[in-house]
């Protein structure tokens, strides 16, 4: 339909208008079109939902899972946020039925778990901690892994390993955690995987690393065949990612919503400590310090105030002052 479009103001165009222009006009209208249609498919939920999670519950003697509930368009990167201990791999796993659930609903691909898990499995990538096996070959680890997927596809698994410059000859503990978990994505990929989730990948990788990383995320979605959940408490790799924000915080969903949305949803603010009391009962939470106080307020409950001073917070400060919160003085 867009080369449609691009013929037919081709055509009009032509006539009026130098090449050079025609040009430039053709690919904005391509442009605007695209997103449009984008934008229609979202509003009227063309995008399936390729992740359906509905008040989830884990009950341990000291933690809560309560009631998660959160979900993934298909084709798109979702990071799931949260302080160590919030509850992300719990959920994870619960999700996935690795630890039983004590309530809840979880579908993927439109399919109940609990009653599809098998087929469910063939079509989903897990990868969590370190190998099995630690002391085999990557060659060995893979002819253990085709038996359990009737659709792996060795000329891709191939062109992958020549991708990320994998050597089928090294063991796993002579990769790198970088090497590794692109070894871990080249099996993924290979059986054809349309739910990718990952627990921490980027967590004790370098820079250069976690940007190569990420840059492979962006280019698996290209398509919009494949979703990506990546649980991180490294938010700055988000903000270069991913399309939604889940957040948790001690076991309880937070927002989940897409990035752009959550972000707007906050502002930062600082003044003087004389101006705290007339706006504190409004802040998510505030710090004190020697120049006034800084804090997290939702955007709708921002009011005119000369003496205070507002920013766009980074989904660092959102997690921040929600940790702070109640322990504001």
């Amino acid at each position: 339909m867009i080369n449609d479009t691009q013929y037919f103001n081709q055509f009009i165009l032509s006539y009026f208008i130098s090449p050079l222009v025609i040009i430039i006009i053709d690919k904005v209208i391509v442009i605007v079109y695209t997103v449009y249609i984008l934008h229609t498919r979202l509003k009227e939920g063309v995008f399936m939902n390729v992740l359906q999670v509905e008040n989830l519950r884990k009950e341990y003697p000291t933690f809560i899972l309560n009631n998660i509930s959160f979900n993934i368009p298909k084709g798109f990167i979702m990071g799931f946020i949260g302080e160590n201990g919030a509850g992300k791999t719990t959920t994870l796993k619960a999700m996935l039925n690795i630890i039983s659930k004590d309530g809840g609903t979880v579908n993927i691909f439109g399919k109940n778990m609990d009653e599809y898990e098998i087929d469910i499995k063939k079509d989903i990538a897990f990868m969590a901690g370190k190998s099995f096996y630690p002391k085999r070959k990557i060659k060995e680890i893979t002819n253990i892994f085709k038996r359990f997927y009737s659709n792996f596809d060795e000329v891709l698994y191939q062109q992958y390993l020549k991708k990320f410059n994998l050597d089928q000859d090294k063991k796993m503990d002579e990769l790198s955690q970088g090497m590794s978990l692109k070894y871990s994505i080249t099996l993924a990929l290979s059986h054809h995987a349309k739910l990718i989730i990952l627990d921490e990948p980027t967590s004790g990788l370098d820079p250069v690393a976690r940007d190569s990383l990420l840059e492979i995320f962006q280019s698996i979605i290209e398509d919009g065949e494949v979703s990506i959940l990546f649980s991180t408490h490294i938010t700055s790799d988000l903000e270069k990612c991913a399309d939604y924000i889940t957040f948790i915080q001690n076991g309880e969903i937070i927002e989940s919503l897409s990035k752009d949305d959550l972000i707007d949803k906050y502002r930062l603010i600082n003044g003087a400590s004389n101006s705290l009391d007339s706006i504190k009962h409004d802040l998510v939470s505030y710090k004190k310090n020697a120049f006034g106080f800084t804090g997290l307020i939702k955007t709708d409950h921002l009011k005119e105030n000369s003496a205070i001073r507002v920013g766009v917070p980074s989904l660092d400060d959102i997690m921040i002052y929600y940790a702070e919160r109640g322990a504001s003085v």
